[in-house]
């Protein structure tokens, strides 16, 4: 970490103000962001299930539903507040590079306690301390875009991007296939990310926070600082909407996967490893193959809420057929039409949330703020699912995964009211 940071001692001049990115760069930007979903999605996806079904494993749904709410409320307060500090660091190696660097460290922590814990309370403990490390990564990772990347450019790096976050938890999960313990499958990945972490780090030419942004704030500045107003920012709360509806739908499937997997289609508990891999490759494919395709047709054509909309809706329809499916190939069908609408909405949603923010200046605090429209669901998720599940009996995925549909059709809806971005 021996690259000094580019001091910046005025406000940003607009939203184009950040320089074209070099392609080594956007490869380390991209390794990054490809280990920190590894590292955090493996848990949310497998290994936490398997884990609580080891602990307590006669009340694994209320337990996980626990564990995984808990670990989310973290992520909501930690997120933006992390980014509103890191907004204002000014430390000799730069405003983003010690929040990637420490939070990386911290929740390799926080994961050897998920690891090794014997009790759920210690899990809870763990997962927690692992969510507010890596959300104030997550951050300073996001802010990254507008700091580092042209406005010309961030359709294709959000395809970029995209397309890292299926890599990684098709990665994730091939690592807890291949782990011989259970302790490896959440240590493994994670210890990656942090290697990761310090390739980019050591490669980035980081920013220095303008001199009155690090002055001291008040309790009430602080407050204020996270207030957003609506007549100002529209477009950016709508944004956050429509992306809280798409996640509550994508929430609903990563989360459930293992159990619809375990009830519905009977699948033991010994090949729930082998039987998520093939699922998180085929979903893999189609998000890799989507958001390059779209990321490069958003830049090439400058609009993003078409691709945005359209997005919402495939992933619905692949949540539908997922609710109807009775066997893993119908799994593996909705799956695959689900990566297809996710891919075109990662690739191009985030493209479009840099052009509306709210305070350039302020871009990990607003990023932060964003990011609770996808740690809210992770929350929300767990907590509604069991009333859909008891419909008309018990365990009904049908109407769970038809549910989780209709949230991610609202969230296509929701970005028609956007102005400011084509």
């Amino acid at each position: 970490m021996t690259t000094a940071p580019r001091a910046l001692d005025t406000p940003l001049p607009g939203r184009c103000a950040a320089p074209r990115a070099s392609r080594r760069f956007i490869a380390f930007y991209g390794l990054a962001t490809f280990g920190f979903w590894m590292a955090v999605m493996t848990p949310v996806i497998v290994t936490m299930a398997l884990k609580v079904n080891q602990l307590a494993p006669d009340s694994k749904e209320t337990t996980l539903a626990w564990v995984l709410g808990i670990g989310a409320f973290v992520a909501m307060i930690a997120n933006p507040v992390a980014g509103l500090f890191s907004d204002r660091t000014r430390s000799r190696f730069g405003m983003r590079r010690p929040w990637l660097v420490g939070g990386a460290l911290l929740g390799l922590a926080g994961l050897i306690i998920v690891a090794v814990s014997p009790s759920v309370w210690l899990l809870m403990l763990g997962w927690s301390l692992a969510q507010l490390a890596y959300n104030a990564v997550l951050a300073a990772l996001m802010a990254l875009m507008p700091d580092q990347i042209h406005e010309s450019q961030r359709g294709a790096v959000g395809g970029l991007l995209g397309m890292c976050m299926p890599a990684g938890i098709l990665a994730g999960v091939y690592m807890a296939q291949a782990a011989s313990s259970l302790a490896q499958m959440f240590l493994l990945p994670a210890g990656l990310f942090t290697v990761f972490v310090f390739l980019l780090c050591a490669n980035m030419r980081d920013r220095l926070a303008p001199a009155q942004a690090a002055q001291a704030l008040s309790l009430s500045g602080f407050i204020r600082s996270f207030m957003i107003n609506p007549r100002g920012a529209s477009d950016f709360l709508w944004a956050f909407a429509s992306r809280f509806l798409l996640l509550l739908g994508i929430a609903t499937l990563m989360t459930y996967q293992v159990f619809y997997m375990l009830d519905k289609l009977s699948i033991s508990t010994e090949a729930v490893p082998d039987k998520m891999f093939l699922s998180t490759l085929v979903s893999c494919v189609a998000i890799v193959l989507s958001s390059l395709a779209s990321g490069w047709l958003s830049d090439r054509c400058g609009r993003r809420k078409a691709f945005v909309l359209i997005a919402a809706l495939i992933y619905a329809a692949g949540l539908l057929v997922i609710g109807m499916a009775d066997d893993f190939r119908g799994l593996l069908w909705g799956v695959g039409v689900c990566g297809l609408g996710q891919g075109m909405y990662v690739a191009v949603d985030l493209a479009l949330v840099t052009e509306v923010l709210p305070n350039p200046d302020e871009a990990a605090k607003d990023l932060g703020l964003f990011n609770l429209a996808s740690a809210m669901p992770q929350s929300v998720a767990p907590v509604i699912a069991p009333l859909f599940l008891a419909m008309g009996g018990p365990q009904n995925y049908g109407s769970l995964f038809t549910a989780a549909a209709a949230f991610a059709g609202l969230g296509a809806l929701a970005v028609l009211p956007i102005r400011k971005v084509r």
